[in-house]
Formats: C-alpha cells, structure tokens, sequence
C-alpha cells in the first residue's frame, strides 16, 4: 500500500514545540510505536506512512492540543502516554484528564490526574464512601487522595482531614520516642506532609494544622473515636493488622470518606502477622459503596526509571 502524508499546521511553532514536550526524540517514540516517518518545521508537522498510522497521529495530536490548551504542560510522560491511547484505541483520552481540576492554595497549582487509572480512581474517591488504591510506589495513590481531600475541605463538603499510617518501625516504643504525639509520628507521615506542603501555602498549611482541621492520627489512637464530616487517608495499608484495618473501617461516621491507600507486595509486618489489607480484598469486593482501585506501573508518575525498575523487579520475582 502507497503511503500517504498528511500535514497539520499549528499557531505556532512554540505552541507545536510544546505539544511533543520540546524533545523531538518523542517524535521518533511516535514513529516507532505508530509506522511512521515524522518531520517537523517552523509551525507545521507532517506524518508520512498507511492512512490508519496518519490518522492515530492526527488523533495524538488533537488530543494533545486538547490538553495543552486547557492549561497542562506537556511533559515527555504525557506525550508518550497519549501516542499510546491512541495505539491502543483507549476510551479515554489524555485531555479528559484535565477536565478534573482540585483546588488546594490559590497561589499552587491545580492537580489533575495523569493517567486513566488516576482519573478512575479520582471518580471513585468522589463517588464512594470508602476507596481502596491499591499498586506500587510512584502512582500517586497517597497524592491524589490528599489533592481530593483538600478539595472538599476547601468546598466545605468535609470539616477535617485525617491522616493516619502504620508506625511498624516504632513497633510498641512509640511511647518512648521523644517530643509530643505529632512529633513521634511525623517520620511516618512525612509523604502526607510533603503532599499538603506542596498544595498548599506553608501559612496556610501550618493553621490547618495547628487547629485540628488536618490532624494526624496515629492508629493506636484511633481505636473508640466516630468520624464525621471527615476525610480519612490510611496510608501504607498493607503494613496494618487485620484488627487495625477493621478498626479503622469502623470509625466511619455520617457525612465520611476514607481513602486507604496501600501496596500487598511491600508487606513489612512480621513474619506470621497477616495484613489486612490482603483480607479486605478478599472480604470487600462487593460491596456496593466501596471501590477498589488497582494501579500498575504503566501508571507511575515520578521519575521514568522507577516505571522501569518496578517491571524489572516484578519480572525478577515472578
């Protein structure tokens, strides 16, 4: 079959240059995953190759022009993700992710969803009471959760946030740790921190903090407490107890989400003690009202090597 080409011209050449992140070796991404012969000058770029693999292109390129119009840099991450929703003929396209935007501080960013599964598990956050996101390190499961909780605090559709995570390092000695009860936990929580520092003004994140509306709650001292018109984050889940898990799901008051957020292959407990998020899992899935949210490493979102280093090690271990 006679290849064919077809030529799409943009605003400008700065505008097109943004649209495959300035990096023309995303073009050759393009071309290899696609069949094509790609070239590019001033505000103009055109495909060359079977009509199907000029019009996935032509396709790629709408959607990032979508996304980018709407607000969102293009980063290489973003580009290669939309050559590959359109291969695969995904339902949904890279600029429906920008379409979801959660406040934190007027002076930061907005946050949206990076990738399907990100957006899935957004919708299923605002949808259900209790959500599971479940995967590996790097996903944004803890990330997204805390730019959802800000949201709605901001919204007044929750009066607090409350994050909690297993201290397995401390085991019982937390007691003797010294400082206050913040102070003893804030190792363990330090991912949360980082989140809402990086939402929200440091004033604005301290004032939250010291009037209780972001409060930190160790799980041994969450046992016998009633949430209400709260946000919860369990974080590092696969690190609870089965009692500590069914304790926690327990403490949903009116008006309350919780957010647990966890990685079964990353179990640090010791040998013999089952976590509970594996029994919940098991125990949960048909619940109507609680949804469960699996990640993989297509959906990692720091640095593209840990997306690489987490195939290597689940290949190594399978």
């Amino acid at each position: 079959m006679k290849p064919i080409t077809l030529k799409i011209e943009f605003d400008t050449p700065q505008f097109l240059q943004g649209l495959f992140a300035n990096d023309r070796r995303n073009l050759a991404y393009l071309d290899e995953t696609l069949g094509l012969k790609t070239v590019t000058r001033d505000g103009w770029i055109s495909f060359t190759g079977t009509e199907i693999a000029t019009q996935l292109a032509k396709q790629t390129f709408a959607d990032l022009e979508s996304t980018q119009r709407n607000g969102i840099h293009i980063s290489d991450r973003d580009f290669r993700l939309a050559v590959d929703i359109s291969k695969n003929s995904e339902s949904t396209p890279l600029n429906s992710l920008s379409t979801i935007k959660l406040v934190g501080s007027r002076n930061r960013k907005t946050v949206s969803p990076r990738t399907p599964n990100q957006l899935a598990y957004v919708r299923a956050i605002q949808e259900n009471h209790v959500a599971f996101g479940l995967g590996p390190a790097g996903t944004g499961k803890t990330y997204l959760a805390m730019a959802v909780a800000l949201h709605m605090l901001k919204k007044r559709v929750v009066h607090r946030i409350i994050l909690t995570r297993p201290a397995v390092e401390a085991g019982e000695a937390l007691g003797f740790l010294p400082g206050d009860l913040k102070e003893k936990v804030a190792p363990y929580l330090r991912p949360l921190y980082d989140a809402i520092n990086d939402m929200l003004d440091p004033e604005e994140a301290q004032r939250y903090l010291d009037d209780g509306i972001i409060e930190i709650a160790p799980l041994a001292y969450m046992r016998g407490r009633t949430l209400s018109r709260s946000f919860v984050i369990l974080d590092e889940a696969q690190n609870t107890t089965r009692e500590q898990m069914f304790m926690t799901l327990t403490r949903l008051g009116e008006e309350s989400k919780i957010v647990i957020t966890g990685d079964s292959s990353q179990v640090d407990l010791k040998p013999g003690i089952r976590s509970g998020l594996h029994e919940a899992e098991h125990a949960l899935g048909d619940i109507e009202g609680i949804s469960f949210t699996r990640f993989a490493a297509t959906d990692i979102v720091r640095h593209p090597i840990v997306e690489h280093i987490v195939n290597a090690y689940e290949k190594f271990r399978e």
